[in-house]
């Protein structure tokens, strides 16, 4: 049986998550207005662990949401998971922040989702994917205009999600547009990626991961 526990802490978002086999297990997290996983994330990891009935050295791998994202809350989270894994001697797994988050959109042939995370003032990390959840625009910070992704606009509907949304919203009011509010990058849509790594030993290595800032240091 493989068991992976799952951590995400690119935004406000606390979340932890354990996985058998590909399926979710149990879920911790706490979509809270501030960052809090200096003091929750252990707790959470703690808990979920002991509520499963499981013991440390029954994991197989940790997975950790590489970003981008909040710096401080990606450090907390690799930290956390890279001494799991050091002692306990298991695979980290490394999964795309923006990635996870565009799963949460129910998937719809023709159409586009942009996951994208709050950079500060205008700006937000997105890339872009299709409703099968292939990457058709590279991952990058942007500045948001009113004429910010016309060009998938004009093709057909295209979903925005995170906590970026809020200001883009503001900005756009074209028919195409579906704004999801108040959601954030969640450890639940990291456990089928995780273990599709694992099976095919796509991981990381311990000693020289870090997470994908994607741009210079920001507080928060």
């Amino acid at each position: 049986m493989t068991y992976i526990l799952c951590i995400e802490t690119s935004t406000t978002n606390c979340s932890v998550s354990l996985s058998k086999d590909g399926e979710l297990l149990l879920l911790e997290e706490d979509y809270d207005t501030t960052y809090s996983h200096a003091e929750r994330l252990h707790n959470f990891i703690d808990k979920i662990v002991k509520n499963a009935g499981l013991s440390f050295d029954m994991l197989s791998a940790v997975s950790i949401s590489k970003g981008p994202g909040s710096y401080t809350g990606l450090r907390i989270g690799v930290s956390a998971a890279k001494g799991l894994c050091f002692a306990l001697d298991i695979p980290l797994i490394s999964v795309p922040t923006l990635d996870s988050l565009a799963m949460q959109v129910n998937k719809e042939a023709e159409v586009c989702i942009v996951p994208m995370i709050d950079a500060r003032r205008m700006e937000v990390y997105s890339a872009i994917f299709s409703g099968e959840y292939y990457q058709i625009r590279e991952t990058k910070a942007e500045i948001l205009t009113e004429t910010s992704y016309a060009d998938y606009l004009q093709k057909g509907k295209v979903y925005f999600i995170g906590n970026g949304v809020e200001k883009f919203s503001m900005l756009c009011n074209h028919d195409n547009a579906v704004f999801i509010q108040n959601k954030l990058p969640s450890a639940k849509e990291m456990v089928t990626y995780s273990y599709h790594k694992f099976l095919k030993k796509d991981t990381e290595d311990v000693s020289y991961f870090d997470p994908y800032y994607l741009k210079d240091f920001v507080t928060g």
